[in-house]
This record gives structure tokens, sequence and C-alpha cells, in this order.
């Protein structure tokens, strides 16, 4: 028995889970200094979708947040969660490039690197293991947390001593959906100790109502170090109160030792904080029971949500939490946690919308077929059939899928560097989201979105439209972006991010040339919300039925929209366009 360490989670897991990832950093500076005096184990503060978040929807630079947050916590780790191959993004890197976002992210300021991988497959952690053991920093290897057939105590007790080997200074139990159960949680520390003597860290979120009760019984069973975050930024999807978990444990063999005068006064500022971001608060604030069926992650429901409002489709909730079920057990089981929470998540909102698999994302296809990794179970085999059709591959990848992705990062970085990257870490940050890495180096200059913009605007929830003031003036959300709209009279609309960035002028209905194409044949109309991603196929070409002709983004997942008759095609949205659901997006014939 030994001192419980904590570990906090009020700078990236806590409003990732509860306020979709819109804290600033501006925001989190007022606390830096209690945080770094209060004596955590680390704090949890980086990760992909806070980097994302930084450069989608703030402005900001992510690494300059790093640098920040170091800057201010001198005697207290920063912690950055890494997707193994995946680092922050939805695919797998090359080796070249994981090497090089390791060592940057050491030398920006991570001082804790914990790693995982949503197949917990150890093909897709060594690099990055050993990567991070080439900085120096603390490597804690976090097995994804699933309750399944497949997925057992002795299971995770072997990938525990798989992991010791590596070279890991620790463990991380990564329960996503507050699914670990007190008990459960007990025999599985034990049986971790058992096989691998290092420290083990319990990570469970609070959503089904189970969580501190699977902290206590963890701390009893030899945990060293438990996730919490700060009351004010805790329950509901994120986590237990560090300061509940902190009184609990006084007084016995595992006190923290930490002073809750001092985590109510952070409480206190984070309290206030919080209400600048009413408008992206999950409405899943209590403990849903639902989650031990659907596994859902907690960080993925307000998003879940989020994403059917954007659809229309809002009153599906409860049919796409019981879909994402039976998602889970065709793709082999897999663990729920970004990127597959969100795979199989899209894959059951389109499987309510337009029946079982009668539309497979891209993602979908390539994770059960091999190309994120070893599922845990045999994924339906009809899914695999349709899935090797769609993507065109010959059979079910084997090998570790980064071996067949040749060294990438100097191609990278020319890419990078013409989208007006000045750095090697705006190089990575292209690498990780090059879309909007894009933008966000034009616009850089601006300086940061304030959350003060977040509160001075009507009511709404992420997802939705809202309208203002005046009949000319709105405020449309596109994907979870924020932007002013202005519709005039002489047909041009300015738009601009919300936040105070300039707007710029555009034709109010922007098409390519191909748009003034006859109006006969047959319309070709968006399935679903999203972006245009690109054509399958050249303006004017011959295809016939069945013949994929755009590539959709769609709650971050690629959607082909296929051709419903033979001719020749004709856009009528240009790449990089949103569009609603059932809007004409081109013209066969």
């Amino acid at each position: 028995m030994s001192r419980i360490r904590i570990n906090d989670l009020v700078l990236r897991d806590a409003h990732q889970s509860l306020l979709a990832t819109r804290m600033t950093t501006a925001d989190m500076l007022g606390a830096l200094d209690m945080l770094d005096k209060v004596g955590y184990w680390a704090l949890e503060a980086w990760g992909g979708a806070t980097f994302d978040s930084c450069i989608r929807f703030l402005n900001e630079d992510p690494w300059e947040r790093l640098r920040t947050l170091k800057k201010a916590l001198p005697s207290t780790p920063v912690m950055m969660l890494l997707r193994g191959q995946n680092l922050l993004g939805y695919r797998h890197y090359a080796d070249d490039v994981v090497d090089k976002f390791v060592e940057k992210a050491a030398e920006n300021g991570v001082g804790v690197f914990r790693i995982f991988d949503a197949c917990n497959d150890p093909r897709n952690l060594k690099r990055a293991a050993d990567a991070a053991r080439k900085t120096g920093k603390h490597v804690q290897m976090a097995i994804s947390y699933a309750t399944t057939p497949y997925h057992t105590k002795d299971i995770y007790a072997g990938l525990a001593k798989k992991y010791a080997e590596f070279g890991a200074d620790s463990i991380c139990v990564k329960d996503m959906s507050g699914l670990l159960k007190p008990y459960e949680a007990y025999g599985l520390v034990k049986a971790m100790k058992a096989a691998a003597d290092i420290p083990v860290n319990i990570h469970t979120h609070a959503t089904t109502g189970l969580s501190v009760a699977t902290l206590i019984k963890s701390a009893e069973a030899g945990a060293e170090v438990l996730d919490t975050t700060i009351s004010s930024m805790a329950m509901g999807t994120s986590h237990s109160p560090t300061e509940t978990i902190v009184e609990a444990l006084r007084g016995t063999d595992y006190d923290t030792g930490l002073d809750t005068a001092s985590l109510l006064e952070i409480a206190a500022y984070f309290r206030d904080i919080r209400r600048k971001y009413a408008r992206f608060e999950s409405s899943f604030l209590g403990a849903d029971t639902r989650i031990l069926v659907s596994q859902v992650p907690g960080g993925m429901l307000s998003n879940l949500e989020s994403q059917l409002k954007e659809q229309g489709a809002q009153d599906k909730i409860d049919d796409v939490l019981k879909e994402i079920a039976v998602v889970q057990k065709d793709c082999g089981y897999i663990p729920l946690v970004t990127p597959t929470s969100q795979i199989v998540g899209t894959q059951a909102v389109f499987n309510v919308l337009f029946g079982r698999y009668a539309k497979i994302t891209t993602e979908t296809a390539d994770l059960v077929t091999g190309r994120y990794g070893a599922l845990a179970a045999e994924a339906n085999p009809d899914l695999v059939k349709k899935a090797l059709a769609q993507n065109k591959y010959e059979a079910v990848l084997t090998s570790r899928p980064a071996d067949g992705i040749p060294n990438e990062f100097e191609k990278i970085e020319a890419e990078a560097k013409a989208a007006g990257a000045k750095t090697t870490e705006d190089v990575l940050t292209y690498a990780m989201f090059p879309k909007v890495a894009a933008n966000f180096f034009r616009d850089r200059a601006k300086g940061p979105v304030s959350s003060g913009d977040f509160v001075a605007k009507p009511d709404s929830a992420a997802g939705g439209s809202r309208a203002a003031e005046s009949a000319s003036a709105y405020v449309v959300n596109v994907n979870g972006a924020d932007y002013h709209v202005q519709v005039r009279p002489e047909g041009t609309v300015a738009i601009a991010p919300a936040g105070g960035a300039a707007p710029a002028v555009q034709s109010a209905a922007p098409v390519p040339a191909a748009a003034t194409a006859p109006s006969g044949g047959v319309s070709i109309n968006a399935p679903v919300a999203g972006t245009i991603l690109k054509y399958a196929v050249e303006e004017g070409a011959q295809v016939s039925s069945g013949d994929t002709i755009i590539i959709i983004e769609s709650m971050k997942m690629e959607l082909e929209i296929k051709a419903t008759s033979a001719g020749s095609v004709h856009f009528l949205v240009p790449a990089g366009q949103a569009v609603q659901a059932q809007q004409p997006v081109a013209r066969v014939g």
C-alpha cells in the first residue's frame, strides 16, 4: 500500500468531454500557477482533439499552447495523449513522421507520453514507444478498455506484460466510456500487477456513474495513479471530481496528500470559466446507463449529438446508440476510442438513416480489412466482403499497417511549406490535419478566438444553426465551426469565422462553371450533410450506374456518392464546399 498520485484532466479530457474541446489557452492561464502548486503527478493537457480544435476553431497554434503551458507549469509534467502510429490523426503515418513528431513534442514541453492504440495492437505502438523512450520522458502505455467476450482480464494482463517488455515506465487502463466496474477493476489491477511490476494508472469516465467507486477499488488493488478532474469540470461525460477522491482517501494508507482548500480555489476558477462555454455543453450531464450497452466514450457523446442535429436526425439518438453495439460486434468487437469510436459511431448513424451497411464509409471498410490493425475477433464476413469490393482490396491485411507506408516526412514537408508552414512544428501540424492546417496558416496572424465571442452570441447547441438579430445577418454552424454570414442585397455573402476575423466576400452560391450545364439528366443528391472532399472523376466524364463520382466528408468520415444512371457527369458544387442532406451535387445524363 502506498500514497496515491493524481493526474488531473482539466486542461484536456474534461473540456473535450463536456465542452466540445473549446477551452482557449487564455482561459487556462489564470489557473496554471494554482495547478502547478498542488502536487499533481501530471496534468493531461495535449492530444488529438485539443490539437485539432486549436487550429480548426480557436485559431491557436497548438505548439505554442504546449510551450505556454510548460513554461507556466515548471513543477508538474505535462501529459499528452498519443494515438500510437496514428499520432493525432485518423490514419497511420510512416515511421519517420512518428519519430519526428515525438521528438518535437518532447522538445516543446511534453513530459509524459500516454500512448494507446484503438485496436490494442502492439505492432501499432512499438515505434511510438521507442521514439518516446529516446527522448528520456516518461513513457506510459495505455490499454483501451472494452467489455466484450474477447476482452478478458487475462488478455489485458498479457498486454501489460508486453508493454513492460517495450520499456514502458507505467501502464494505463484507458476506460473511455465508464464501463470498468469497481470489483472488476480490483481484479484487473491485481492481474496486471502480477504480470508486470510497473505502476498502474486508472483512467475512467463518469458517464455511467461507476467511476468514483471504481477508482477507490483500483487504489485498494494497488493502482498508483488515478485520473480525476477538478469538480467544476467533473461528472457527466467527464471524470470523477479530484476533491471527492482526495477526501475519500484522506486518512487512509492511500491518502493523496493534496490540499482540498487549494483544490477548491481551482474549482472556483473553472466554475466561472465554464459559464463562457454554455452553448457547447453536452446534454449528457447525469449518469447515462445506456452507455453500459453502447459503450460510447464520454468525448464522443456530445459530438454524436451534434452530428445527428446536423443531419436533421436528433430524434434518432436512441436508435444510433443501440446500433453502435451491432456495428462494434460486426467490426470484430473493436474497443471504442479515437478513431474507432468515430468510425463505428458514424457507421451506426448511416445504418439508422439508410439501412444496415447500405452505405459503408471508407474508414469502416479499412477497419474490417485490417488497415487499422488486428481486430479482437473476426469481423462480420459479409461486411468484410462488401468492404473489400468497395475499396478495391484483394484481401484482408495481416501485416503491420505502417509496414506498407514508405518514409514520407520530406514529401509532407514540401507540401506543408507550399501551404504556408514556417517551422518543423508547422510541418507536423500539416501532417496531422492538412486541409485545416492550410487555413490556419493563412489566418494565424489574426490571433486566437476569444471565449468572450462564445458568450456574446445567442445561445445555441454546437452543431445547429442560429439566426442573428436581423433578417440579413446570421451565425451559421458548419461541422462545429461558427461563421458570421451577412446576405447583402447585391447578391453577395460576407463570411467570417466567429471570433472577430474580417469577413470574406463570396458569391451567394459559389458553384463551378459546370453547374451551367443543361438541366437534363438525373440529379445526384448528397445523402448526408457534409463537405465535398473531392471529385472521383473528371468533369464531363462518362460514367456508369454505380460508379463513384464524389467523395463527401461527413462526421469526419469519407463516404462515396455514386451515379444512379449512365451518362456524362456535371458537378454542381465545388470541392471544399459544405452541403446539406439531399442537396443536388451533380447531374448525370
